[in-house]
């Protein structure tokens, strides 16, 4: 190792200290991440010192871990406070002001680093769309913040979210009912654990054969049905099988999964507990996005308490390890996310093979995300052919849909996939002002114009309209708002979130930012953007760079500026 070592020293006694804990010696590279945590956490970053010791630990060389390290937007590989207050710079809180506070900051802070040891940084949305303008201080949201509050003590647990349905509630049953998420007794007595019971009964094909009756199609974007997945990989031969939740939820203006994670973590976990039993998974990875700590907190108190409990004596047949993200949108994508628990740069691996035959570690792996496997305990409770009757015939069940930006209550509501967008407002409130636009999907979807608010949101209706489900994130924009501004924002999210593996995304995604600039001083650049378009959509590796210009495009064709 001594020719790979960056030199300038050894690690310092409270480096060795923190790595003592979580790394010993001879320890596998997928340990990696949490050291990188524990140090970035602790020290506020991580010197190169620090690398040499985490390569002695674990052979992995210190370039490589630099790789890794840089990669995250959350570590710091430079001198930095280990306090620092990140400020969401995205669309959603720049609808609520966060422009005009963020300039207040900076005036107002003389020195980069306050005289408290607290340091500040522009972020990418931090999925606190419903409390916009929001900020990430100490690991604790402050929601609505003004600059005063940077400072201030941090509040007690996450932030109480607004949630509203349409017909019964199904997933937010629970959330805002009086339930207190944190007590196992509370989660049961509400009809917890009743699928994971159903489960054991029935047996695992059986169960798979529920999920594929429901037809439930997975909730991350891609749509893809759930019991196709699991069927695969139940059947595989090769041994040990892997479930991984993604909850590393990145995409601008969505924050369902924290709704989820924070309001209802026994759900989530039960939900993860039935597709172990039927896939026959050995070990369960919770990959959760670091921008969520008070659904860390929640997820990890709960699988302590129902381990305490030994899962009230129902088959658990996995063990469950949380895994936390470190700001990387990428790692949203599959391939990119195994790569992370790994401990390697977040990039997405080229398909085939599919996850369901080499996944995480080379493995057989079902990957869901939240609020996919939030589902599975209602279709095991209920029955797959009583879960079909809600919704529509391609799009069976209900669809959570994070609503902010111009309404009058932001947050997440449950509604019949088939309910129009126009019901969807007036349950957020209505709109606040005269609308301009709505964009669905995420910052990866397509702006809808005033004339949609009819259309039914549903995987085959939008797909009508050129339209996606996508992320279920639906931000809301009225006339006082400068569309092109709202357009540049998101092309800068993907030219800051590409992972820079592919030519056609590292060099398009800039140069689909650089364009945007030209025809803001009057160039006619249309016909370039649509070129820089079509190579991103062909060439580039995953879905990041394939739709990264889809939401620049919706706006040309929708609108004239």
């Amino acid at each position: 190792m001594s020719d790979l070592r960056f030199g300038g020293g050894a690690a310092s006694p409270v480096e060795v200290t923190i790595l003592d804990s979580v790394l010993p010696v001879g320890s596998a590279r997928d340990q990696l991440l949490p050291a990188l945590h524990a140090l970035n956490d602790t020290v506020g970053w991580i010197s190169r010192p620090a690398l040499d010791e985490i390569g002695r630990r674990t052979g992995v060389a210190p370039a490589v871990g630099y790789g890794v390290a840089s990669f995250y937007a959350m570590f710091s590989t430079q001198p930095r406070p280990p306090r620092v207050a990140y400020i969401c710079d995205d669309v959603p809180c720049r609808l609520a002001g966060a422009a005009a506070i963020i300039e207040q900051v900076e005036n107002g802070w003389a020195e980069r680093v306050d005289r408290d040891g607290l340091t500040w940084e522009r972020s990418p949305c931090l999925g606190l769309c419903d409390h916009a303008p929001a900020a990430l201080v100490d690991r604790a949201a402050r929601p609505r913040f003004s600059p005063g509050d940077l400072r201030a003590p941090a509040p007690p647990g996450p932030p109480p979210p607004t949630t509203g349905v349409i017909g019964e509630p199904r997933l937010l049953a629970r959330i805002g009912a009086g339930v207190d998420p944190e007590d196992v007794s509370a989660f049961r007595a509400a009809g917890g654990l009743a699928g994971l019971r159903r489960a054991a009964e029935l047996g695992p094909e059986a169960t798979i054969a529920e999920v594929k009756a429901s037809g439930l199609i997975g909730r991350g974007g891609a749509a893809f049905p759930a019991a196709i997945k699991w069927e695969a990989v139940a059947r595989h031969p090769v041994r040990p099988h892997y479930l991984v939740i993604n909850a590393d939820e990145s995409e601008t203006g969505t924050f369902k999964d924290r709704v989820l994670l924070e309001g209802d973590p026994y759900a989530v976990l039960e939900g993860a507990a039935i597709a172990a039993f039927a896939c026959g998974v050995e070990r369960v990875f919770i990959y959760l996005r670091g921008e969520y700590p008070h659904a860390e907190q929640r997820i990890l108190a709960a699988l302590a308490e129902l381990g305490r409990r030994q899962w009230f004596g129902l088959p658990m047949v996995a063990g469950f390890e949380v895994r936390r993200g470190a700001g990387a949108y990428i790692c949203g994508e599959e391939t990119a996310l195994f790569n992370s628990i790994e401990g390697n740069r977040g990039e997405p691996r080229s398909k085939p093979p599919f996850p369901v035959n080499s996944g995480l570690f080379g493995k057989p792996t079902v990957i869901n995300n939240v609020e996919t496997i939030a589902n599975i305990p209602l279709i095991l409770a209920e029955g797959g052919a009583a879960y079909r009757r809600v919704g529509t015939e391609q799009s069976p069940g209900t669809k959570l849909f994070a609503v902010c930006g111009h309404v009058a209550r932001p947050g997440v509501y449950e509604v019949p996939f088939g309910t129009t967008m126009r019901a969807l407002l007036d349950l957020a409130g209505g709109v606040v002002g005269r609308l301009q636009a709505v964009q669905c999907g995420g910052a990866a979807g397509t702006f809808l114009t005033p004339s949609d608010l009819d259309l039914s949101l549903a995987f085959e209706s939008l797909r009508v309209r050129g339209a996606t489900v996508g992320s279920g994130a639906v931000v809301v924009i009225n006339e006082t708002v400068d569309l092109m501004e709202v357009v540049k924002r998101g092309a800068e999210f993907f030219a800051h979130e590409s992972c820079g593996q592919c030519v056609p995304c590292r060099v398009g995604t800039q140069r689909q930012v650089e364009l945007l600039e030209r025809r803001a001083a009057g160039e006619d650049v249309d016909p370039l953007l649509a070129e820089v378009a079509q190579v991103m959509r062909d060439a580039s590796i995953c879905g990041l760079g394939q739709t990264a210009a889809s939401m620049v495009q919706s706006a040309l064709k929708e609108f004239s500026w």
